[in-house]
């Protein structure tokens, strides 16, 4: 077997199974999620087009500033939240209102779940 992990191959897998059937519209776009050891990535698709309409991260100024405190207090999850609100408030601006969810092959649990209650709570609807 190659240097790729056994555990990376089955989340790639799962991916790859929530993909065939969410695909983001004009109407519905996908929120994506993608998350590393140290950050989180959000972004909102649209699959027709092949283009990013809003994007938010841990590494975006106004969380990176914040991240230290936000990881002191509530740790990862506490920045995928701050992540959550800013992609929220991004979206509602451009005029997106309903997303599908994407987690990426990840639980829906711990700083995805996290992240999506913040956009939940900032108006998009999933």
């Amino acid at each position: 077997m190659g240097k790729t992990s056994k555990k990376l191959l089955r989340r790639l897998r799962r991916k790859r199974r929530v993909r065939k059937k969410i695909f983001g519209t004009p109407e519905r776009p996908r929120l994506s999620v993608f998350r590393s050891c140290k950050h989180i990535y959000a972004q909102i698709i649209d699959d027709t087009t092949g283009r990013t309409l809003v994007a938010a991260s841990s590494l975006t100024p106004e969380i990176r500033e914040k991240a230290v405190e936000l990881k002191k207090e509530g740790g990862k999850t506490a920045v995928a939240k701050a992540v959550g609100e800013l992609l929220g408030q991004r979206a509602v601006s451009a005029g997106i209102k309903k997303v599908a969810f994407d987690r990426g092959g990840y639980k829906y649990h711990g700083r995805v779940k996290a992240l999506a209650d913040a956009a939940r709570a900032a108006g998009l609807e999933f």
